[in-house]
């Protein structure tokens, strides 16, 4: 299946170069990284590397992810469109090694939606912070008690069906992006699997979301919002 990366990134140049490569090493040939406006080096460090790159001006994670996912899915006079899109951060948290493992529930028809499910001995220390960690339990327990499913984790890389992901029509322009296709993929039955990968401490840079209690508390009160009120 035709396979694309989207890499929503701010301030990042000390980490894309990596990042892509490492996609790139797994046999994606088309990475799309999303800048939001990056005051530094990221944008030419990721045309350096080979990724296609598209200046999203709007801030917002969503507003990034979804602007990459329209331009993988577009046909090129390359080719068609990416037929499943996979979307991680620009940090370097998440082993590019683990997306072929994400991928292969969807290619071989089992899954429309495949997250990453970050646990045990695989997570490097201190790359989940106690905050991530409460909010992620407690955003998960929300979502199984209103539709009866209880996701591992909330957090990047996943993969998704182009065909799927558009059926979603996800609105979220900002973190709460992730959970709100987590939510409306149990809404609209889509069949969804986890996958344990692999977490590290972000390679270099400052996290935009865990690296402020601001930040933190405007992802969480987001993703909270998104599962109580769809």
């Amino acid at each position: 299946m035709r396979v694309a990366a989207v890499i929503p990134a701010l301030d990042e140049a000390a980490t894309i170069a990596a990042v892509v490569t490492d996609v790139r090493a797994q046999g994606i040939d088309r990475v799309v990284v999303v800048d939001g406006g990056s005051g530094d080096g990221t944008v030419a460090a990721a045309r350096a590397c080979g990724a296609e790159v598209v200046i999203e001006p709007r801030r917002g994670y969503g507003r990034a992810c979804m602007a990459g996912a329209r331009r993988a899915m577009a046909s090129t006079e390359s080719g068609a469109g990416a037929e499943v899109v996979v979307f991680l951060d620009g940090s370097g948290a998440a082993v590019a090694a683990d997306l072929p493992d994400l991928i292969a529930p969807i290619v071989a028809s089992q899954a429309d939606l495949v997250l990453g499910k970050r646990r045990g001995a695989g997570v490097e220390a201190g790359a989940l912070r106690p905050l991530q960690r409460l909010g992620n339990h407690i955003a998960t327990w929300m979502i199984a008690a209103r539709y009866g499913h209880r996701y591992a984790d909330l957090g990047s890389p996943r993969a998704i069906r182009s065909d799927a992901l558009r059926r979603l029509e996800l609105r979220e322009s900002h973190h709460g992006w992730p959970v709100e296709m987590q939510v409306e993929a149990l809404r609209r039955g889509l069949r969804v699997a986890e996958v344990a990968v692999r977490y590290r401490r972000r390679r270099g840079g400052r996290s935009k979301v865990s690296g402020s209690l601001a930040g933190s508390w405007r992802a969480g009160r987001a993703i909270l919002r998104v599962v109580w009120t769809r």
